[in-house]
């Protein structure tokens, strides 16, 4: 099964990398995902815009 789209505001590998568990299935008992890791050490380089705020 596919990721849902991703939403606004959010990370596209991370919300990819949460839904599709076919891309961790290569990784051994108690091994974490290098692109993962890496975005919680760096953060997410990339964000879906979200649409403009019309409060004000």
């Amino acid at each position: 099964m596919a990721a849902p789209e991703t939403p606004p505001g959010q990370c596209p590998q991370c919300w990819q990398h949460a839904y599709d568990k076919s891309i961790h299935r290569r990784l051994g008992p108690r091994e974490d995902c290098p692109q993962c890791v890496d975005h919680m050490r760096n953060g997410c380089p990339h964000l879906v815009p979200k649409k403009p705020s019309r409060w004000w």
